[in-house]
């Protein structure tokens, strides 16, 4: 939807935006999300999901489940419009994050002692986890594995997780972020939020796979 609209948030800290012309996004999974068009994927704000959408007459109330709010005024309505994208097969990884991802597959314990793997591409309703995992303790781990570890790549690991854990077959699911690199600004992310970071010697892994021995 494109509205004139402003925006008040209501929880643990509250913020106003004022009226102003915006775009509101609702997806399948639940997320409500506010964007302007001054910058390139960031949402002024949002609200993740488990969350319930209430409409009223000029106004939207998201509500989570520890009764924090996102309250929409609509003043006026330029667009509203609905449409079904389907099931995405996510991001295609170039050849180094694949092959990465099938040497931790055929090695699991490099992500910790005593792991085991469950399943390559793990799919889910958003996209497919890249490792999934069972830990020493028997505990599910998903992986998300990249070349060059950043913040997106958090984000879209806390996605999968926030999804796998309504799974009561699976939950608790842990979380290990996996990569070549990991940027100091995505280490402190995924600490924030729980997930273990590992940096993998891709040349080493490839060591393993090939077990010849070299002078150098």
């Amino acid at each position: 939807m494109i509205a004139k609209c402003s925006v008040d948030y209501v929880g643990r800290l509250s913020a106003h935006l004022p009226p102003a012309t915006r775009l509101l996004m609702v997806k399948a999974d639940g997320s409500v999300s506010i964007h302007a068009d001054d910058r390139a994927y960031k949402p002024l704000n949002w609200m993740s999901p488990p969350c319930r959408l209430e409409e009223a007459p000029g106004v939207w109330r998201v509500v989570n489940k520890a009764g924090e709010e996102l309250r929409i005024t609509l003043e006026e309505i330029f667009q509203d419009t609905s449409y079904e994208l389907g099931v995405d097969p996510g991001l295609r990884k170039d050849g180094v994050e694949a092959h990465l991802q099938e040497l931790l597959a055929a090695n699991p314990t490099t992500l910790g002692e005593g792991y085991t793997l469950i399943r390559r591409e793990y799919m889910t309703a958003i996209g497919p986890v890249d490792l999934l995992c069972r830990d020493a303790e028997q505990g599910t781990v998903a992986v998300e594995v990249k070349r060059r570890g950043e913040i997106d790549g958090v984000e879209q690991l806390t996605r999968y997780l926030e999804l796998l854990n309504r799974d009561p077959l699976l939950a608790p699911v842990a979380g290990v972020f996996a990569a070549q690199e990991i940027k100091p600004q995505a280490r402190v992310l995924a600490t924030d939020r729980g997930i273990r970071c590992v940096v993998v010697d891709y040349d080493r892994l490839r060591g393993i796979e090939r077990d010849e021995l070299t002078l150098f």
